[in-house]
């Protein structure tokens, strides 16, 4: 069974103050069939007062009227920053309000079922052309029948309005919040190239049609106006309309329907009083959405190539290396390339392999770490093993480092002698690791003033400096130092 959720944005047909909320949308969906797609309260307020019924419309009343229909989801509110000039107005936000998708189509449904009687159904595909053919068959029409007539005219206003309501729907979506997003994102750019052909075919045809339709409309204007249009209410007050017997007289009604219509598609494509006819306005918008696409996609592909252009760069450093004649010369290549005026280093937060301060970076192995990419289509891949158990790893790295501190202590007591370390009298090469050590225990004694210390395997020392200088021999070259000595206490 299907459950259907309320439509709330109907509510403004049905409540007690309908015909206020009615004439409110209906000067929006006018506008919006002008292109004229967001509206201050001001303008609203302009709109309701040209009606004779509303001219003591107050902007008092309309405030909690367009909050209501903001509550209903008909109106869409947006504050515009531009028109905030004191103090006040930023307290009292100054908001546009545009219809919702689901108002343009209940009012567009309103509209149809008002005049669902003076209207024939009649289907079109190919509108400009059968507008042009239909044009050029005016002149025929003086002789021809009621039935024809009404044929001809239905055609032509069916037409007409799948023009309008083709392009309305579609550019409307380019000036939603959703679209516009997508429009800055790296998926769209591969569908820019289907939307901009798109876009200019229906700019080439609308190009193409229009000054014809023009010239067709100017020639045959006058007898349009004079003779056809009297026709055309003829034969629609001779179709017998049950609605329209009961309210007695429909002349009236059906005359400013006609009428309204043919100045519609006058409009559409002719100038009138110094105002451009809407071809050339659809023209416009058109050729800014293009211009938009092609900017947004313009605008990804540079932030994009920046990341392609670095791929070039360090493969171009890789060459420069590789072609290095010697290692000094590679050295100079890399205080030139990776120097501190342009450094570009990575920081990582890779552990170190050991924990002593001693041991140099250039010691360490290199780390290996994911150059992730900063784009939306990528999507990191979860590690669906669950935990790895390293209890055995961790067993043979402490195994490793025990024997490791146990070999180094039985080479630091090799050298005790007599209780005392004499360090002029060390004839053979000590290592690395042993030189370190020392090193540590007599810079130990040197921090306090009795010159006393105490080792990592819990022997107590004193430092004792003799006259003159030693040379103490390692495997990474020769240390000269004063000649310390250094004496343990016990055995």
């Amino acid at each position: 069974m299907e459950y259907f959720e309320p439509i709330n944005e109907t509510s403004y047909l049905s409540v007690q103050n309908a015909p206020v909320y009615r004439k409110i949308m209906r000067c929006f969906y006018r506008e919006y069939e002008k292109m004229h797609f967001q509206l201050y309260k001001e303008d609203v307020l302009r709109l309701m007062r040209q009606d004779e019924a509303f001219e003591d419309y107050r902007m008092e009343q309309l405030l909690p009227d367009l909050d209501a229909l903001v509550k209903w989801k008909n109106l869409t509110p947006i504050q515009d920053p531009g028109r905030v000039y004191t103090i006040a107005d930023y307290k009292n936000k100054q908001y546009r309000y545009t219809m919702s998708e689901y108002a343009v189509e209940i009012e567009r449904l309103t509209v149809r079922l008002e005049n669902i009687f003076l209207e024939s159904g009649n289907l079109s595909t190919n509108f400009f052309i059968r507008m042009e053919k239909g044009l050029k068959r005016a002149e025929e029409m003086k002789g021809a029948s009621l039935k024809e007539i009404n044929e001809w005219w239905g055609l032509l206003q069916e037409d007409f309005k799948r023009l309008n309501q083709n392009y309305q729907d579609y550019l409307r979506d380019f000036y939603s919040g959703r679209t516009d997003q997508l429009m800055k994102s790296v998926e769209f750019v591969m569908h820019k190239d289907k939307f901009i052909r798109y876009l200019n075919e229906f700019v080439q045809e609308l190009q193409r049609y229009s000054k014809r339709i023009e010239r067709i409309l100017l020639e045959n204007m006058g007898v349009v106006e004079a003779e056809i249009l009297e026709k055309v209410i003829q034969s629609e007050l001779d179709i017998p309309h049950a609605v329209l017997e009961l309210h007695g007289n429909a002349e009236p009604s059906i005359r400013e329907n006609v009428m309204g219509k043919w100045a519609s598609l006058k409009n559409w494509f002719i100038d009138s009083d110094g105002n451009e006819c809407e071809s050339k306005k659809v023209l416009k918008i058109t050729n800014d959405v293009i211009r938009s696409i092609i900017q947004n996609a313009a605008l990804i592909v540079q932030l994009q190539n920046g990341g392609i252009s670095r791929k070039d760069d360090y493969r171009k450093f890789l060459e420069l290396f590789l072609n290095c004649g010697d290692l000094k010369e590679a050295h100079r290549l890399s205080a030139h390339v990776f120097g501190v005026q342009r450094i570009q280093h990575f920081k990582t937060l890779e552990p170190r392999e050991e924990d002593s301060a001693n041991n140099s970076v250039y010691q360490e192995e290199p780390a290996k770490f994911l150059l992730k990419p900063h784009t939306r289509a990528y999507k990191e891949k979860k590690d669906k093993r669950g935990f790895t158990d390293k209890s055995l790893e961790k067993m043979a790295q402490r195994d490793s480092y025990l024997r490791k501190l146990k070999r180094q202590k039985e080479i630091v007591m090799h050298y005790i002698r007599d209780n005392r370390i004499t360090f002029s009298e060390i004839d053979e090469v000590i290592s690395q690791e042993t030189r370190i050590t020392f090193l540590q225990w007599i810079t130990q004694a040197n921090m306090n003033s009795g010159k006393n210390g105490r080792t990592e395997y819990g022997q107590e020392y004193h430092l004792k400096r003799t006259e003159g200088k030693c040379v103490l021999r390692c495997e990474d070259g020769d240390l000269v130092m004063p000649a310390f000595i250094l004496e343990f206490k016990g055995s």
